[in-house]
């Protein structure tokens, strides 16, 4: 009898931790050349058609194919003004934001979520006369207040109104001293983590990314934390010296590792790593695919996204 109890105990928490609380709806996937399929991903709650945009270097188009795969409902304007609730933008790059500005004139009210460099670079370089219009509240006149900025500061948790979700900041080193960030997302006890571009605290010479480890490890312990989204853009051939503030498979595991330290092995096992912002340049992303695949001793779950494609996480 006890034998039975212990054995449902035990399905009980296996379905608990496996179920699907998260919906990924990948805009673009890619970190150059490709303008059609940049950086963005739209993240939702499973039946539920409000989504937080993470990074939205392709916007338009990547709507229209997760469309025509199903993956949304509606029409393209339906989405862009209806369901996607607000942004986050990790930095001010032009693969992880063009979409966010090109779409404005034909967006509707809503948020931007960004730490404050990232906010000047919006005020001060995208949202001006000169290279479009300010669309945002605050920043050069004439101010159209379509978006309202929200910044995001250093471990404070803020509200992504009309979505079910929580959204807290985290500095990321990209080339130091220039700044990127990452989000974690929360709905209800479930968290997902979102990295923008990044380079490894040993190439940085920073401690940005352990400072998050630390944040997230306890979240990983308890199976609360179950996915990750993190750039891999070179193959293991890109010199250190010439990575300019990115990530190779080696330099992931380096890192995975770190957090493997602060969780333990087990916790690491399965969890699920999206694997973005691949330069798409000749066959780099299947040899990053295949040398992730080929030396994975953490034995985690790499997930490789497709343009429209969505992806059920727990």
């Amino acid at each position: 009898m006890k034998k039975t109890a212990v054995s449902l105990l035990a399905l009980l928490l296996n379905i608990v931790c496996n179920a699907q609380n998260f919906d990924v709806i990948p805009l673009g996937i890619y970190g150059g050349e490709q303008e059609d399929n940049l950086s963005a991903y739209l993240v939702g709650a499973p039946k539920d058609n409000a989504f937080l945009c993470l990074d939205a270097g392709t916007v338009n188009a990547g709507i229209r194919k997760a469309i025509e795969l199903k993956s949304l409902e509606g029409s393209a304007e339906t989405v862009l003004k209806d369901q996607i609730k607000g942004y986050f933008v990790s930095h001010g790059h032009l693969d992880h934001l063009s979409g966010l500005i090109i779409n404005s004139p034909a967006d509707s009210k809503k948020d931007i979520f960004a730490i404050a460099p990232v906010i000047q670079i919006l005020q001060n370089h995208y949202f001006i006369t000169d290279t479009w219009i300010n669309f945002a509240d605050q920043g050069q006149k004439p101010i159209l207040g379509k978006y309202h900025y929200n910044e995001l500061k250093e471990g404070t948790e803020i509200p992504a109104p009309k979505t079910p979700f929580f959204i807290t900041g985290y500095e990321l080193s990209h080339v130091a001293p220039y700044k990127s960030s990452a989000a974690l997302v929360r709905k209800d006890d479930h968290y997902l983590l979102y990295l923008g571009d990044t380079g490894a605290d040993r190439i940085e010479k920073s401690d940005r990314l352990d400072h998050l480890w630390n944040t997230i490890a306890p979240l990983v312990k308890k199976r609360q934390l179950n996915t990750i989204l993190i750039e891999v853009s070179f193959p293991n051939s890109q010199p250190e010296h010439l990575l300019f503030g990115h990530l190779t498979p080696n330099l992931l595991t380096e890192e995975l590792s770190k957090l493997k330290e602060k969780t333990g092995q087990s916790s690491l096992e399965g969890l699920s790593i999206v694997v973005t912002h691949r330069k798409p340049t000749g066959d780099n992303p299947e040899l990053i695919k295949k040398e992730l695949l080929k030396n994975n001793p953490l034995k985690v779950n790499y997930i490789f996204p497709e343009q429209g494609k969505k992806i059920s996480l727990p």
